[in-house]
């Protein structure tokens, strides 16, 4: 029961950190109406958003080696609740700047926090869980979509719509609260003092933590342009591809667990990233809308599973600096979440934008070829 409780209480984070964020993505036109921002400011505003995420998963990191993870991932969920109503109050750029800086560090705290608390569940399970986490992660955003779109549609305050959603987010942080695993953080020695070095292992994992996370980006801003505007299709067909690859991301990561348990992360990985490749390869190629929204259904199957593996690798490096080490591949991997559009939209300059595709999909196959390296230990 008491591993059972904190498996349910470490999804309840997944799903908020989720919600939380798709409910900022859903009123991002709102909010610009409001402190009168432009796109140019937008994109400024997103690297604020996204470079102190950066720093507080570095923090986060560092609190969780000195006091666990169940503190961290606690004070997190009421943070990133609490200053959520920010972007909703703001009437000027630079205080949705404030109030961004301060959603993006709570974020990152959040995300090195709950993966923490769910490599250390996944442990005590002793049996692979963890792709179960990153589902919820993608149900809490497919809610805030869907509950978000409904009270835009009838017009509702954004102050009270994320008011309300910061209420709920502190409700479900304190009755997540005392399900979640309480381990006392392993007391270094003198000798451990210099413990978390950049190993050729950990350099690895972040590497390919980045290669998929760039590939998951494209798919995220890129999939609804190349249908649009490489395909001809409509703006509501176009966005079928997205769809498709969030549906299709969900459901495998509630599977995932399952193929890894039967055959080792490292020969998922392999063939996982094997299948997202040749998707996008697929998606590419397409010489239909149809075909494409098939070939990109195809990518999120193989990407959906593949990054919580080397989460929980880094994790489990060593329990005294498992919050220093997973900092430094989610860190890494975010990096390449926010790099991937840019990457992609830089090289549309030169090279249509399917030749743009072959950046993702030889990272796939990278991560594919370098994988059983990665995860050789965790997977024996």
């Amino acid at each position: 029961m008491p591993l059972a409780r904190a498996r349910t209480s470490t999804f309840a984070f997944f799903a908020l950190n989720g919600f939380s964020l798709g409910m900022w993505v859903v009123h991002i036109p709102e909010i610009l109406d409001r402190t009168g921002a432009d796109k140019a400011q937008l994109g400024y505003l997103l690297l604020l958003m996204g470079g102190t995420a950066l720093v507080g998963m570095q923090v986060g990191g560092r609190l969780i080696d000195k006091l666990g993870s169940q503190p961290v991932v606690v004070g997190a969920g009421l943070a990133l609740s609490a200053v959520l109503i920010g972007p909703a109050v703001a009437t000027s750029v630079a205080a949705l700047a404030v109030a961004l800086g301060l959603f993006g560090a709570a974020n990152g705290i959040i995300d090195v926090a709950q993966n923490a608390q769910a490599v250390e569940v996944e442990r005590a399970y002793g049996r692979p869980i963890i792709s179960a986490f990153h589902a919820f992660f993608s149900l809490g955003g497919l809610a805030a979509s869907l509950v978000g779109g409904v009270l835009i549609a009838v017009d509702a305050d954004i102050r009270l719509t994320l008011g309300i959603a910061a209420i709920a987010g502190i409700a479900v942080t304190l009755v997540a609260r005392p399900g979640l695993l309480r381990t006392a953080p392993v007391a270094p020695t003198k000798a451990d003092v210099k413990r978390a070095p950049w190993t050729g292992r950990v350099i690895l994992l972040s590497l390919l933590a980045f290669v998929l996370l760039l590939s998951e980006g494209v798919a995220y801003d890129w999939s609804t342009v190349h249908l649009h505007d490489s395909l001809d299709a409509s703006k509501t067909v176009a966005a079928w591809a997205f769809g498709a690859f969030s549906v299709t991301m969900t459901a495998v990561r509630l599977l995932a667990d399952r193929i890894v348990g039967r055959i080792g992360a490292a020969a998922y990985v392999q063939r996982a990233a094997l299948v997202g490749a040749l998707g996008l390869f697929g998606a590419a190629l397409a010489p239909s809308p149809w075909v494409a929204i098939v070939a990109w259904a195809v990518f999120g199957i193989g990407l959906a599973g593949c990054v919580p593996q080397f989460f929980s690798a880094a994790g489990n490096i060593d329990p005294a600096a498992s919050g220093t080490y997973l900092a430094r591949v989610t860190g890494t991997g975010y990096l390449g979440l926010l790099a991937g559009p840019a990457v992609i939209g830089i090289l549309t300059n030169w090279v249509p934008l399917t030749t743009a595709f072959a950046v993702p999909i030889i990272g796939c196959l990278l991560a594919g070829l370098l994988a059983p390296r990665a995860l050789r230990k965790v997977s024996e």
